[in-house]
């Protein structure tokens, strides 16, 4: 089945007695061709390659520009003193977010999800847990249903800051973040889609404004609200609180905001903080 609608996806799964990611996982079986065993693969390479990108961060990094690195490290010296106000498994999210974008904007190797620019949002969640010690095995069906609702959310609307503003981009990481936690939780698909539908709707009318037009002010930072957003609700959907709007209806919702976002907040380092007398002594001294 085409995976377009949040709600059919869950019509399969209660008619079919499925978990979300094993309708995902047909999905990508029908459309690649492919048997099960041989997209768990490529899915599990997917996972230690996103894995990889948090653990192989150097904090004496530095971007091109200047603008990022070493932010990561005293974000993780801070968390191992156990001071942090968020608490353990919150810092390590904060601190992981972080590493994971500085180590996109020095060129290092990442996994878009679903963009470069919203890169460390999946990893934040996930890589903290399995340090804890979570299943592979239960990351990568998480990472099924987050695939599944990006496709869900690319389908309806955009997962392109170009198109959309940062909303289709950590915007998007965050609801396919908080799905699939909920389900790595023990939440069902009812509670995954009310998880990812919260998300989106608290990132909604984010902007894309670039500092110099590069992929690092505020973006590496958002990586982090769009963590800790996707831990609250998947916390709020597996409490059995509910978004009273529908997820299709969201991600719809979004992608009519996003078309009527000014030109100047859809990455064009134009508006919102490139514009500002900081930012755009940045984007001259960057020429």
């Amino acid at each position: 089945m085409p995976l377009d609608s949040i709600a059919e996806i869950l019509a399969s799964c209660s008619e079919r007695n499925l978990a979300f990611w094993q309708v995902v996982l047909e999905a990508d079986v029908e459309e690649r061709q492919v048997s099960a065993e041989a997209s768990f693969e490529k899915m599990r390479a997917t996972w230690r390659a996103m894995l990889d990108s948090a653990e192989s961060y150097d904090g004496g990094l530095r971007s091109v520009s200047g603008l990022s690195g070493g932010d990561g490290e005293l974000m993780l010296r801070y968390a191992a003193g156990g001071s942090a106000l968020g608490g353990g498994y919150i810092s390590e999210v904060i601190a992981t977010a972080l590493c994971v974008g500085e180590s996109n904007a020095c060129m290092r190797k990442i996994v878009a999800a679903p963009t470069a620019g919203a890169c460390g949002v999946l990893p934040a969640v996930l890589v903290p847990l399995y340090r804890r010690g979570e299943r592979e095995e239960d990351i990568l069906r998480a990472l099924y249903t987050a695939a599944g609702i990006g496709a869900v959310i690319n389908s309806r609307a955009s997962i392109s800051g170009a198109a959309g503003g940062c909303q289709a981009e950590i915007g998007s990481a965050s609801a396919m973040a908080a799905g699939a936690l909920a389900q790595l939780r023990g939440g069902g698909p009812e509670q995954t889609a009310n998880a990812l539908a919260m998300a989106l709707k608290n990132l909604m009318g984010l902007i894309c404004d670039p500092v110099a037009g590069l992929v690092e002010v505020p973006c590496v930072k958002r990586n982090v609200i769009g963590a800790v957003n996707a831990v609250s609700c998947a916390d709020m959907a597996l409490a059995g609180i509910t978004s009273r709007i529908p997820a299709d209806e969201v991600i719809d919702c979004m992608g009519i905001v996003g078309e009527r976002l000014p030109r100047e907040f859809r990455e064009t380092a134009r508006g919102g903080l490139a514009a500002t007398p900081t930012g755009r002594a940045a984007w001259k001294q960057l020429k």
